[in-house]
């Protein structure tokens, strides 16, 4: 049985972010499929820290934002929305220019709590700059 909700698409996801920080660090996803959704983002100078390295909250952000994508898109029937409750991100590498990828992979899609775990790439070579984890607490109608 499908957990992907069907009213939600890359064009809808993409939308979301807008004006919000997604849309101003240039976040894009790229492909949604069931239990998956992959994302990039393009390196600009304002994603750096000021010792020149790839800021580690510009890779968290990233993972973070298509984990909370991928959770709205795989949100049980009826569920109102859902809140980050944990995160954990461990970095391997940077980049220093072009661009960066992401793959969100959802290892429990429960009634109440999601958990995602993300890899972020080199989006030239592949390697590995960052491994994500996080958990999304569901949010249900108030009685």
């Amino acid at each position: 049985m499908s957990m992907l909700r069907e009213e939600i698409t890359i064009d809808v996801l993409n939308q979301r972010g807008g004006e919000y920080l997604p849309g101003y660090l240039g976040i894009e996803m790229v492909e949604l499929t069931e239990n998956t959704l992959r994302s990039r983002m393009t390196v600009k100078k304002l994603h750096f820290a000021p010792n020149n390295f790839l800021h580690a909250a510009s890779i968290v952000a990233l993972a973070d934002t298509t984990c909370g994508y991928a959770t709205m898109a795989h949100l049980p029937k009826g569920a109102q929305s859902f809140t980050t409750i944990e995160l954990k991100s461990n970095h391997l590498g940077t980049v220093m220019e072009g661009g960066i990828a992401c793959i969100a992979t959802g290892q429990h899609l429960g009634r109440n709590t999601q958990v995602w775990d993300a890899v972020v790439t080199n989006e030239a070579n592949g390697k590995k700059i960052a491994l994500f984890r996080c958990t999304q607490m569901i949010l249900w109608p108030k009685a």
